[in-house]
């Protein structure tokens, strides 16, 4: 028999982007269900520890970015300690002809780093002068190329970007994948000039508590999802919900959700969903597959990571963030980070753990390896890179089929079609990554602008 259950807002997805959306609702005061497909909340983000190691499956870190992001920590309070990645992780190295070299931090690391050629060391002083672009929809690897030359788009943005969105400068439109690097552009004219003027514009004091640094949870990232659950209270999820259907009937939606145990029909006022792409076709059932396929026809990268742990290491000192790989090395790994260099307590004191990322969208011919064999394509890459031997004591595979999503040149069609939905059916909220970007603070940003959009 269907039970019947009534509720002022549903949200679809029980990830940090419908999690957040769900605690300020819940603070205001409105009665919310949320729907996840899971046996607990928090999406892609979780945390496993064994044998002295705490490692992440998903994200791992993320970027002290938005006020909104600093604001949910500090309304957390003492259920959720943020975590702040030690000094070491502003070193970032970049894999050059075989050998680690660190990012430039400052003037004179840039003058002498081998990463790029000395032609455009000295073209980047004309940085600040050359004309802005005029087209839109530049990919990211023409605008760097143009501004700041061959060798900065090979050594330190090629890299970069197989580090966020796993995925090709040449398919990546900067206006969408990276808007404020576009932006500066634009509004300034330049990056140097643009960044310049920024850090002198006046912040409240949240922005300026938004230091950009990397950050994590005491305890692993899952205490952040863990801690919003308990705020929202258990009682009002569903979870395990194995089909999630949504029909409008007389102004309200009627949205069916098949659990192992029942059929529950859950009738709201206003729905917000937080799925991916690749899911909505199936869950809007009132929709045309012509109404979404400007949407489910995003691409999402491939990525496997593999955890390992080491009670013992005795290979390159692990001083930084982590490696990017950049495409020109023609390695088979995009990186490789240092968890236990990065924050406290993630491995035994004298050992190490390691993320490696294999796949992305220039790689996915690897991803889809069979599971040892992708196993072994990431400890050789460590043994080659990192200068080790050594035979890890904890070894974890994970995969994500539908991992990052791809701001390519379709986004504005995909944001343009989001808009007239929501337009002509209102109480519908087409949110998640497929808009807003895909990082854990813009995340949240999406999830409390939301939020605040309902309750006022």
């Amino acid at each position: 028999m269907q039970q019947l259950r009534t509720s002022q807002i549903t949200i679809i997805g029980g990830g940090l982007t419908g999690l957040t959306l769900a605690f300020y609702l819940k603070r205001a005061g409105k009665k919310v269900t949320i729907i996840e497909r899971n046996h607990e909340p928090g999406g892609v983000i979780r945390t496993f520890t064994e044998q002295g190691f705490t490692y992440e499956a998903g994200p791992n870190t993320g970027v002290l970015s938005s006020p909104e992001l600093v604001q949910l920590f500090d309304d957390l309070g003492d259920t959720c300690n943020l975590e702040v990645a030690n000094p070491n992780a502003k070193r970032r190295l970049i894999l050059k002809d075989g050998s680690w070299e660190a990012l430039p931090h400052n003037l004179s690391s840039a003058i002498t780093t081998p990463l790029f050629s000395l032609y455009d060391k000295i073209r980047i002083l004309g940085e600040p002068f050359r004309k802005k672009g005029s087209n839109p929809y530049e990919t990211l690897d023409k605008l760097v190329a143009r501004r700041l030359g061959k060798s900065f788009l090979d050594y330190a943005v090629d890299p970069f970007i197989s580090g966020i969105y796993a995925g090709n400068p040449a398919n990546l439109v900067t206006k969408f994948a990276l808007p404020k690097l576009y932006n500066l552009e634009q509004n300034y004219g330049s990056f140097i000039r643009g960044a310049i003027k920024k850090r002198q514009e006046p912040k409240s004091e949240l922005e300026q508590r938004a230091t950009k640094d990397v950050f994590s949870v005491k305890n692993g990232l899952q205490q952040l999802t863990q801690a919003l659950t308990a705020a929202i209270g258990h009682e009002n999820f569903i979870l395990n919900a194995k089909r999630t259907s949504v029909t409008l009937q007389n102004g309200k939606c009627q949205t069916t959700v098949s659990t192992e145990e029942n059929d529950i029909l859950v009738e709201s006022e206003e729905l917000i969903t937080t799925i991916g792409a690749y899911e909505l076709a199936n869950t809007l059932t009132f929709l045309t597959p012509e109404d979404l396929s400007p949407i489910t026809n995003m691409r999402y990268a491939k990525v496997a990571q593999v955890a390992l742990g080491y009670k013992e290491w005795n290979g390159y000192p692990l001083n930084g963030f982590g490696g990017l790989i950049p495409s020109k090395e023609n390695r088979k790994v995009l990186g490789i980070l240092f968890p236990s260099s990065i924050f406290p307590n993630r491995a035994p004191e004298k050992g190490a753990l390691l993320s490696v990322f294999l796949g992305g969208i220039q790689h996915e011919d690897i991803y889809n390896l069979p599971d040892q064999e992708l196993i072994d394509t990431a400890l050789n890459e460590v043994s080659e890179t990192l200068k080790t031997n050594l035979k890890p004591d904890m070894i974890h595979l994970f995969r994500y089929p539908y991992a990052i999503a791809q701001y390519e040149r379709s986004s504005e069609q995909r944001l343009d079609q989001i808009a007239l939905l929501e337009q002509q059916y209102k109480g519908l909220y087409l949110a998640g990554n497929i808009r807003n970007g895909i990082g854990m603070a813009d995340r949240v940003k999406q999830g409390v602008t939301i939020a605040n959009m309902l309750i006022k």
